[in-house]
């Protein structure tokens, strides 16, 4: 072929580079006008989102309940996920050359088991201790009752002006129980029983969404690093790599907090329980398993908690032996004493660097918002957001050359996360 005539191909250029150059002058004419069409429909979105916020929040209440099987299988999985790498990293070694490729769903299987085991076992070790203790609470109810008449009998006996006052309170006490009755109380068990279709449905409801829960488990559990390495894929392909690296560390923060938050905290309350059952036996506290039960169930929640499990603990023992009661909240005291001041700090071990205030804080705010939920998540949350404001703020000052505002033990603390992180 013939080249073409270095004069046409001149004049191309030439036409190429005026149309862009014209195309680019058109962008920057049409840049104000694109930043005011954007700035209006972030407004009209923003109105909307306000004026339609109670039905997006109905919305987002449907879609959670779709999506319930998922988050609880997702829950299983994660907690699932330490034992998983645990058997699937010992079985790698262990099983021979092509029994290698089965070390990953052996593990899964492995990690199931163990959950099933566990539980089995806690179930049949606390079930029947809880309802022995439950039927000797009802057997001494009546007892209770009776001695409580006899004490207030003798107690008048000597004090008729006590006596005088209690009648009076008595009376004025049943007959605003007669009109709770009428008003409130029949009304209420009426809606119960109204309800009780109600209930068996969502019961039902939430067996199906364990079950199926339950398969995105295996699932999730089975593909738990292509999922990973698909989320990293993401984050890579939307970010730049300096904020995806960022991103994916704080990631892996949290992931620590939560990890060494909850497997300490779970780790401690069972420690708890079994000291609160032992010393229970030794010191002969009626109900020893189902206080146990409580002290420890309860001191999983942080700060408040131990106040928590106390009160019905102390009311159980109560209505059997009220002299052994109050040396149960003495004995409560002293262990709790320990937990607070030696081995929650051990088993942590600064898990979340926190104070006291920020814990109550945490505490109070999230369980506010999201409930017993908020309560159980809401340290090792706050804890991140904590640690996140915490290197912004010294990010700013070094920027800005202002870290001298910080004292020198201080700053190497800021510096510094609760896990070592630069």
């Amino acid at each position: 072929m013939q080249n073409q005539n270095p004069t046409e191909d001149k004049t191309k250029e030439g036409l190429k580079e005026n149309r862009t150059e014209k195309f680019l002058q058109g962008k920057r004419v049409n840049h104000p006008i694109v930043t005011g069409f954007l700035i209006l429909a972030l407004a009209i979105s923003f109105f909307f989102f306000l004026y339609r916020f109670e039905d997006l929040c109905s919305r987002i209440k449907q879609l959670t309940a779709i999506l319930l099987p998922f988050i609880y299988g997702g829950v299983e999985a994660y907690m699932l996920r330490m034992p998983c790498n645990f058997f699937e990293k010992y079985l790698r070694k262990w099983l021979p050359g092509k029994g290698k490729k089965y070390a990953a769903g052996l593990a899964v299987v492995l990690s199931l088991v163990s959950a099933f085991v566990v539980l089995y076992l806690l179930i049949s070790m606390v079930v029947p201790q809880l309802a022995s203790s439950i039927a000797s609470i009802v057997t001494e109810l009546p007892n209770a009752a009776a001695k409580a008449s006899e004490w207030i009998q003798a107690l008048l006996a000597d004090n008729p002006v006590v006596e005088n006052y209690l009648l009076t309170a008595m009376e004025a006490v049943n007959q605003r129980f007669q009109v709770w009755v009428k008003s409130d109380l029949l009304p209420m068990l009426l809606g119960m029983v109204d309800g009780f279709a109600g209930t068996v449905s969502a019961v039902a409801g939430f067996v199906m969404n364990m079950i199926i829960g339950m398969v995105v488990c295996i699932y999730v559990l089975a593909s738990r690093k292509v999922f990973a390495r698909q989320a990293r894929a993401v984050v890579y392909s939307i970010l730049k790599p300096r904020w995806a690296d960022a991103l994916l560390a704080e990631v892996s923060f949290a992931d620590k907090m939560f990890v060494g938050f909850f497997s300490g905290k779970i780790l401690d309350s069972a420690i708890m329980g079994v000291i609160c059952y032992v010393f229970s036996l030794i010191l002969g506290f009626p109900n020893a398993m189902l206080v146990s039960v409580i002290v420890g169930v309860t001191n999983i929640i942080p700060y408040f908690g131990p106040y928590i499990g106390a009160i019905p603990s102390a009311l159980l023992i109560l209505i059997v032996d009220p002299v052994k009661c109050i040396w149960f909240l003495v004995f409560i005291i002293i262990l709790q004493q320990f937990d607070g001041n030696i081995l929650g700090p051990r088993l942590l071990a600064n898990s979340t660097g926190l104070s006291g205030f920020w814990v109550l804080f945490a505490v109070t705010v999230f369980s506010g918002a999201f409930g017993f939920v908020g309560i159980l998540v809401g340290v090792p949350v706050f804890a991140v957001i904590y640690d996140l404001i915490r290197r912004l703020v010294v990010l700013g000052l070094g920027r800005n050359g202002k870290l001298d505002v910080l004292c020198a033990d201080r700053e190497e603390k800021v510096l510094e996360s609760p896990k070592g992180r630069n």
